[in-house]
């Protein structure tokens, strides 16, 4: 489903693909700037492509307005296309795509034009039988225009549509059969439909504002528009949300709860510290797991500091937990954005060093505690911990919010190959000496569960420990979303 050529934009940082949301206003109003906010708040999920579909419900039946591009929903989204989205329903989807699918035919929300009018869709995840489903529908007539799996879903939706009595069994037809992670937001003519798959891999919560029903992938996109929490959509409901009958569920999909699979990257690095996903706090999350950090890996120093953003929450509960004292050791461009130019091989220049920049007075002369949220090849942290040393710090010792990366992930993580994953077939001292730390501990798998208050979690990048069969080749780089 992917490539890994985004490591240029922040080397060593995992990817989760995008996030959506929809609204449905029961009186009437525009959406389009609510979706704008929402989608807004939700960017951290998706930098390279965006866009907002709208439906005006009273008006004739099918009419979808929409507009997608490349970029930041701030550059795709002047005020003079927000006032030609009238409608007052609508989703949008901001997404992280890989080269060679870097296009605008590949952004979302897909809009389809079918016998029985429009279908909408955003979708958040990643399939792992998309290309048996995609090849079912391609020898069936079917001509794609794009290379995204949320294509093969909105296809299989409005094939059940022509023979089925309503837009909601049809969703449900199809989850019978899509396997992998999909939280999905259906626009039909007069209804909006929430659907997540019976892991629960990806979140999705409702919210509501005055006479409006909200679908968003956090609830920082809720409290963003002043719209209040309702509750998280279960893993393998279907809500179906409509004037006349307010927020229908359907269950037929879910799954007993010892089986539910949430991804536990959501909590350790990809939602927003104040989101809170299926009751959890994902900044309680990120602080009990630095306390565990503390608990189980102790070091004798004088500060601990986070690799900006993510590792920020758990070097604070590190702190609180050893008395050793929390700081800033870096000073994050915060204006680096979807693109820079990029420095050639040939350049002493870091990208790296570009995001970030150490701040020597709180380093020099002083044992560091450094948190971040993961290592996947290494490399980054490497540079990080010489860009310290550079800096005076007289030790570096590295914490890990999450255990080894030891497999590839199939369910919207970019999880790379194994062979690409500094963890495996090395021993953590081993890695130690390749990032070039005095000391290394990661966070236990046993304490997972902890973090999220013990909900059911997939921890198959650590364990290989998949929670349904992965496919028998890996699809990654095929199939986007």
């Amino acid at each position: 489903m992917r490539d890994w050529t985004h490591e240029q934009e922040e080397p060593g940082k995992l990817r989760e693909e995008c996030g959506v949301f929809g609204i449905y206003d029961f009186q009437g109003g525009d959406v389009a700037s609510a979706i704008y906010y929402g989608l807004f708040a939700l960017q951290h999920r998706g930098q390279e492509s965006c866009g907002i579909a709208v439906s005006d419900t009273k008006g004739p039946k099918g009419s979808v307005k929409s507009h997608k591009g490349m970029g930041l929903v701030n550059e795709v989204f002047t005020p003079e296309v927000l006032n030609g989205l009238k409608g007052d329903m609508g989703l949008g989807h901001v997404r992280y795509s890989t080269a060679g699918s870097s296009s605008r035919e590949n952004a979302q929300p897909l809009v389809l034009n079918y016998i029985k009018g429009t279908l909408g869709l955003a979708h958040n995840g990643n399939l792992v039988n998309a290309p048996e489903l995609r090849r079912e529908l391609e020898y069936g007539g079917a001509i794609f225009q794009t290379t995204i799996d949320s294509e093969v879903i909105a296809y299989h939706i409005a094939r059940e549509r022509v023979r089925t009595a309503s837009v909601e069994e049809a969703v449900s037809r199809a989850m019978d059969k899509l396997k992998g992670a999909y939280s999905l937001i259906v626009m039909s003519p007069r209804k909006l439909i929430g659907a997540r798959d019976p892991f629960g891999f990806r979140p999705l919560c409702i919210g509501k504002r005055d006479g409006a029903y909200v679908l968003a992938s956090e609830t920082c996109a809720l409290e963003t528009i002043g719209a209040s929490f309702v509750r998280d959509v279960e893993p393998g409901e279907i809500v179906t949300i409509t004037p006349e009958r307010g927020i229908l569920s359907d269950k037929t999909h879910c799954l007993p709860k010892e089986r539910e699979a949430r991804c536990i990257f959501e909590y350790i690095y990809f939602a927003r510290p104040d989101s809170h996903l299926d009751g959890v706090s994902v900044y309680r999350s990120r602080i009990l797991a630095g306390k565990f950090l503390a608990l189980d890996s102790p070091a004798e120093a004088d500060l601990v500091a986070g690799v900006p953003e993510s590792g920020n929450g758990a070097a604070l509960g590190y702190s609180l937990e050893s008395g050793i004292p929390y700081g800033t050791a870096f000073v994050k461009n915060s204006y680096v954005g979807r693109t820079f130019i990029k420095p050639g091989q040939s350049s002493r220049e870091s990208s790296v060093r570009v995001k970030l920049n150490v701040l020597r007075e709180a380093v020099e002369g002083k044992r560091v505690v450094l948190i971040d949220d993961s290592i996947v090849r290494g490399t980054t942290s490497g540079r990080i911990v010489g860009m310290l040393r550079d800096a005076g710090a007289l030790e570096v010792h590295m914490r890990v919010s999450s255990p080894p990366f030891l497999y590839p992930c199939y369910f919207g993580t970019d999880v790379p190959a194994q062979d690409q994953l500094i963890a495996y077939n090395r021993t953590v001292e081993e890695i130690r000496q390749l990032i070039g730390a005095e000391s290394l501990g990661y966070l236990r798998t046993e304490r997972l569960g902890e973090l999220i208050g013990g909900l059911p979690h997939c921890t198959a990048c650590f364990t290989g420990n998949y929670p349904l069969d992965p496919p028998g080749e890996d699809i990654r780089g095929i199939y986007e979303h």
